[in-house]
């Protein structure tokens, strides 16, 4: 899940909780342990020394070979991700479900006390139910909305895979670090002008931090995820836990999925926008 979907879901369930709220939905303790972000991802980089050089093209190949390869990427038409979203300092903690099916559809749910919010794109419309904020029945979401569900649809391999193809331009900036790792700093911008910011692991070349600069109603909005705990699913490797912030933030949106299910048969209808009012679905 892109941060920018966990901050959506975030800003309409923190308008919602009441100090009442908070206090029933306290966890005593998160399922997982949060280290500073590099040393949750992957074993700390050993590169003290200077790094080889490379162009962004091959650092875009390396991502892809570490993630399993080009082929078995392209093999994975849908995915349903299932796990838990902790908000407010780890004091809220909701269910929450990924769908993602090929070419661009994508469905969230995340799940408290009863109430299921829903975000949904199918490739031309993005909708919502937000019980949080009191409304029941499906709403169409803006163009913006539309746009980052899209991307988010269309890159759950990674941005760099089949980053040619769409249209992206590519560009290395050296290294960065990355809380003591030197990582690789790639710049992605798209043909509609956002950027992402790619950081790569020096050693094993998958992403342990994005930064993603999108315009949402006029206005330019940075968002930093930084991903962790990478894990097999059908030869191909997926980050199973992820932090994310607004760039400048100190408020952090964890999500960590136990589940992960690839080609699994999911119904186009959960991506629609619904004819009458509906709710929570799981892609069962």
């Amino acid at each position: 899940m892109a941060g920018d979907a966990m901050r959506r879901i975030v800003a309409a369930l923190v308008e919602w909780a009441a100090p009442g709220v908070l206090a029933a939905s306290m966890v005593l303790a998160a399922p997982w342990v949060l280290a500073p972000s590099a040393a949750l991802l992957l074993a700390p980089s050993a590169a003290a020394t200077a790094a080889p050089v490379y162009t962004a093209d091959e650092l875009a190949r390396k991502n892809v070979e570490a993630k399993g390869g080009a082929q078995k990427l392209h093999a994975i038409e849908s995915l349903r991700l299932s796990g838990q979203l902790l908000v407010n300092g780890d004091a809220i903690k909701l269910d929450y479900v990924a769908l993602i099916k090929r070419p661009q559809s994508i469905r969230y749910e995340a799940v408290l006390q009863g109430l299921t919010q829903v975000q949904a794109y199918d490739g031309t419309q993005a909708w919502q139910i937000d019980p949080f904020q009191g409304r029941k029945d499906p709403e169409k979401l803006s163009a913006d909305d539309a746009k980052a569900m899209g991307e988010d649809a269309s890159e759950f391999t990674g941005v760099l895979v089949d980053y040619k193809a769409k249209g992206y331009t590519l560009d290395y900036l050296g290294t960065e670090d990355v809380d003591g790792t030197a990582a690789h700093k790639l710049r992605v911008t798209r043909p509609n002008g956002d950027i992402t910011y790619v950081y790569l692991d020096p050693d094993y070349f998958l992403e342990i931090r994005t930064i993603n600069r999108r315009i949402e109603h006029g206005v330019p909005k940075e968002t930093v995820t930084d991903f962790g705990d990478y894990e097999k699913v059908q030869g191909v490797y997926f980050p199973f836990a992820q932090v994310s912030y607004p760039k400048g933030s100190t408020d952090r949106q964890k999500l960590q999925y136990d589940k992960a299910e690839a080609n699994v048969a999911i119904d186009q209808a959960l991506f629609r926008f619904p004819a009458a009012p509906g709710g929570g679905a799981s892609g069962k």
